[in-house]
């Protein structure tokens, strides 16, 4: 084997999969259990949290259909964190859309598409689809 032609694979690769219910309570787990993979990463827990917040809740309340459960993914490459959310509501494809003044929800994809450095929706086999978002992230700075 040639030794100056192999080269060393420096970006690490890792991920984290759940599949809680589609409920509050499956969307609030599925929150907690990533904010604490992503603690044990080393990683900022915020913004990220509040994207995977927005699309478990989302998964639980439009993507719900009773008896199915949601996938909650997270990946990390390199310095960008992608998290996905699988449902299977494959026909109802999520849009933002400026709700009214009056309105007390709607808002969650405005904020998905504030927080995350890109967003998106990739259909799957049907009925799955899946809505991603991924944020550039680093390790937070040591405290002295």
């Amino acid at each position: 084997m040639n030794q100056k032609s192999t080269t060393e694979l420096t970006a690490s690769v890792r991920n984290f999969s759940v599949q809680p219910s589609s409920t509050p309570r499956g969307a609030r787990l599925a929150r907690l259990l990533a904010t604490e993979q992503l603690r044990s990463w080393g990683l900022p827990l915020d913004p990220a949290r509040l994207l995977v917040a927005e699309l478990a809740n989302n998964a639980s309340a439009h993507g719900r259909v009773p008896g199915r459960d949601f996938r909650l993914t997270l990946y990390v490459v390199g310095d960008t964190l992608r998290i996905e959310v699988t449902d299977t509501r494959g026909q109802e494809l999520p849009h933002p859309q400026p709700p009214s003044p009056e309105a007390e929800s709607g808002r969650g994809l405005l904020l998905v598409e504030a927080l995350a450095s890109r967003w998106g929706v990739t259909e799957g086999r049907f009925p799955r689809k899946t809505v991603w978002a991924e944020l550039r992230c680093t390790p937070p700075e040591p405290t002295f």
